[in-house]
């Protein structure tokens, strides 16, 4: 398992780590989580899920488990922080 610090939150299911991940001779910084869909910017909730997150992941350790695939440059994969699924958090957007 690779941990990566988080230095960005983007949105409620979108954010920023160091160092860059690599996947298939690709790399990057901006992670997807996989398993929910917060609202994106200017429709309802959007602000209260990226500050749930923010809150949640902000300067700290993640690691990336079972990456999906690469999305508009973004890495889709499984997001644990202290050995729980992240989407568990967020289970309003599942």
């Amino acid at each position: 398992m690779t941990t990566f610090k988080v230095t960005k939150i983007i949105d409620g299911d979108t954010f920023e780590v160091s160092p860059n991940w690599k996947l298939n001779n690709q790399t990057g910084s901006v992670v997807r989580a996989n398993g929910y869909d917060t609202p994106e910017e200017g429709k309802p909730d959007y602000q209260t899920a990226k500050d749930k997150l923010e809150n949640l992941i902000l300067n700290k350790e993640v690691e990336l488990n079972d990456p999906i695939r690469i999305t508009y440059g973004r890495l889709l994969c499984d997001v644990y922080y202290k050995g729980k699924n992240i989407a568990d958090y967020f289970t309003e957007y599942q």
